[in-house]
């Protein structure tokens, strides 16, 4: 089933059958196909069951937090707190847009709220300044793939439910892979103006002292947001999921009564774009999981580990090869389903291997989110496509550089453990 499961669903999608329902048809058909009618009630059942979850709920606490944030004018101060610290350097307002993912991956955790938000601003403001509009939505696609890499993060609230790890641990361990991904996308970009100055915008001058204190007072309050999460989780005050609604909680001071951006009207508005961005979410994890069950029932996942260590015993190697996997897989799936169909199988064969179940998490999660900006199926390359009005083959070729540094930084990731886990084992968590 597991060998046949892909081929049948990429082709669903072809057809153009929506994600969910091709995760749910495509093992439907094999089970038909084997004879095996009985277990279509186990696999539709576990939809439900697969959503039913305590720790899920704090994902769509947490996009509702980020559109609340989004909608309540918190971008544009991220934005300004940017432009006041790295806006003078070469090629100024992209390296304004990365920072400004880097930071508005601490509020929503979302690669498409990162897109659709930061690029609706930073793109038209870019093609002003003189930037191309295909370079604009390239920087914009590449460095939204940081919003589920630092805390909080979706997927990695899906990686702990399905493989029942720490969500704190994971969270943290986050932080610093996040990091190293948004300077990178720094460093290649200040490379890529030197190289043809032509190219990019003149520098601009440096922010005086009083405009960065103006521009971090009026950050102030967004950029609480991360601290409060984590600071609550790692100080027992409360879970990852009680976590999501104090955001929520926070966002609608901020936005309402604190920043005034945002007024009671808003609020269907918001609360309906944060409703259908978690059904989108929460049905692909219940379909997933109930994949997930069926393919249990197979014994599938074991030939697979089997076939997997007869290639070699040497973690390195296999490091190596389930990291290409994982980008392939990357480029056609979405990360949550992915996480949830490969970690019961893939994580097991490396915890046995000695490499730490923290670690194995972040290279997996990293690896697949780097792939939602990755032709030819990447969701935020259509985003940004969206976005900016440019097709999406052009910012796909744009992003090249971009998806190379991200996948050097994988490779870090991969073979230097301590880059994932000295701050989760700075706090205890391992």
């Amino acid at each position: 089933m597991l060998v046949w499961f892909l081929p049948a669903f990429l082709v669903l999608l072809m057809i153009g059958l929506p994600v969910f329902f091709a995760l749910l048809a495509a093992p439907g058909i094999l089970l038909w196909l084997s004879g095996q009618e009985k277990d279509f009630v186990l696999l539709y059942r576990n939809v439900y069951n697969g959503m039913d979850s305590f720790p899920l709920m704090a994902i769509p606490f947490f996009l509702l937090a980020g559109e609340m944030m989004n909608r309540g004018g918190i971008t544009m101060r991220l934005v300004e707190f940017s432009q006041a610290l790295v806006g003078h350097f070469r090629a100024g307002l992209a390296q304004v847009n990365i920072l400004s993912s880097m930071l508005f991956a601490g509020l929503s955790g979302s690669a498409v709220a990162d897109t659709s938000a930061l690029g609706s601003m930073l793109i038209p403001a870019m093609e002003r300044e003189g930037y191309t509009r295909k370079f604009a939505a390239a920087v914009t696609a590449a460095s939204s793939v940081i919003g589920p890499i630092i805390p909080p993060s979706g997927i990695m609230i899906i990686y702990a439910y399905v493989m029942e790890q720490s969500v704190a641990a994971l969270f943290l361990a986050g932080i610093v892979p996040g990091v190293l991904v948004g300077v990178g996308l720094m460093v290649v970009t200040n490379v890529m103006a030197r190289r043809n100055p032509g190219g990019f915008p003149d520098l601009k001058r440096r922010a005086t002292w009083g405009e960065k204190g103006q521009a971090s007072l009026k950050a102030f309050f967004p950029l609480l947001t991360p601290v409060i999460i984590l600071g609550g989780i790692l100080g027992g005050a409360f879970t990852p999921t009680e976590a999501s609604a104090v955001a929520v909680a926070y966002a609608v001071i901020v936005s309402l009564f604190l920043l005034r951006e945002m007024t009671w009207r808003d609020l269907p508005n918001v609360l309906s774009r944060a409703a259908i961005m978690s059904s989108v979410v929460l049905l692909l994890v219940g379909a997933a999981m109930a994949f997930k069950t069926v393919v249990s029932l197979s014994h599938a996942p074991e030939a697979l580990a089997a076939l997997i260590l007869s290639l070699s015993e040497n973690p390195l190697v296999l490091l190596l090869l389930i990291n290409l996997l994982l980008f392939i897989v990357g480029m056609f799936l979405d990360a949550g389903p992915a996480i949830i169909i490969l970690g019961p199988i893939l994580g097991p064969i490396f915890t046995s291997l000695g490499v730490d179940p923290v670690h194995f998490a972040i290279i997996m999660s990293v690896n697949l989110t780097v792939g939602l900006a990755t032709p030819p199926m990447g969701l935020v390359l259509f985003v940004a496509s969206s976005v900016s009005g440019e097709r999406v083959e052009t910012i796909a070729r744009a992003i090249l550089p971009f998806l190379a540094v991200e996948v050097f930084v994988i490779f870090l990731i991969t073979y230097v453990p301590a880059i994932s886990l000295a701050v989760p084992r700075f706090f205890g968590f391992l």
